[in-house]
């Protein structure tokens, strides 16, 4: 127990670390780690410091905890460790109803937020609902092939959109957005996302011990009086919210919920009151890293997408071998 708590110090220190490091990195006035005594100076030097890379640096380490904290609470609740919100129409959901207020209401931030949690939550809704009818397999196998055929859906309807997008305005902009970005990030759209993303994981993180009951079998948590029904609506509500919060600022960024939760079971065991925080400090150390390497490795700036898919896919080779080994 001792040993998992230093692990946590740790990675809080870590944390920090690459929270300043990437706070100091970026292309001007030259590629590479600025000196921290632009803070103190006057004029353009500072004016990017604190106006454009601080706030997008704060939105990376949000993006990673909430994705990786919403992807351990699903893979808790539904005991299954290939879930994640985009597996359950969650993240296609949340993007569908961003992307319409992007193009048929103006793009208003307010709006975004709102359809988008209002459409991930009807993602997951509709991929339960649809669960339900199906006769195949566990209920945990039903409800993921219902969560890839609502994500078809709504990818469909993003399709759509894209096509009847304005191509000179609107289209490239919901192009570059649906492939994750921070490029874009200012505290205006940072500011009002973060009361309702601490709100929905302070929730979570105060009340991690009792994900280890949801974890067993519904026969199981009732007879230790757990009201299984309502503490899991709780968890699967605040998990879409922070999900869609962070969509509705930086679009689709995947993998990141599947592989942190792995990789903090791997450290820490199975016991939620040490694999939610360390999944909400690794998930925002490992997004932090992964926008430093999408706006400052390369000539030009990539996706951040693109690098989470990149890594993600190639850890999650390596997790699912050792995963299936230790289960034979």
């Amino acid at each position: 127990m001792r040993s998992r708590e230093i692990w946590l110090a740790l990675m809080a220190l870590l944390l920090v670390i690459v929270f300043a490091i990437s706070t100091l990195s970026g292309r001007f006035p030259q590629p590479g780690l600025q000196s921290p005594t632009m803070i103190l100076q006057e004029g353009i030097h500072r004016n990017i410091l604190l106006q454009i890379r601080l706030p997008r640096v704060v939105m990376s380490l949000i993006l990673g905890a909430s994705l990786s904290l919403a992807g351990l609470v699903f893979q808790t609740i539904l005991n299954n460790p290939m879930v994640e919100p985009g597996f359950l129409g969650v993240s296609q959901g949340a993007s569908f109803g961003a992307a319409l207020a992007i193009l048929l209401l103006g793009g208003n931030q307010t709006m975004i937020q709102i359809l988008a949690i209002l459409f991930g939550m009807g993602g997951l809704f509709l991929s339960m609902l649809l669960a339900r009818t199906l006769d195949v397999g566990h209920w945990v196998m039903r409800l993921v092939l219902a969560g890839i055929a609502i994500s078809a859906l709504f990818s469909s309807g993003l399709g759509m959109l894209k096509y009847y997008a304005d191509r000179m305005e609107r289209l490239p902009t919901l192009t570059f957005w649906l492939l994750g970005s921070t490029a874009r990030v200012t505290w205006k759209t940072v500011l009002p996302i973060i009361p309702p993303i601490l709100f929905a994981a302070t929730i979570l993180l105060v009340l991690r011990w009792r994900l280890n009951l949801l974890s067993l079998d519904d026969e199981t948590a009732h007879s230790i009086s757990v009201n299984v029904k309502r503490e899991r609506t709780i968890f699967l509500i605040c998990a879409v919210v922070v999900t869609a919060l962070c969509i509705s600022v930086c679009g689709l960024v995947g993998w990141v919920g599947m592989i942190i939760p792995h990789l903090c079971r791997k450290v820490f065991g199975a016991n939620t009151r040490y694999t939610v925080p360390a999944s909400i400090l690794l998930g925002g150390i490992l997004m932090m890293v992964c926008d430093d390497i999408a706006r400052v490795l390369f000539p030009a700036e990539i996706p951040l997408g693109v690098v989470t898919a990149i890594i993600g896919a190639s850890l999650f080779i390596p997790i699912m071998s050792s995963f299936s080994r230790s289960s034979q």
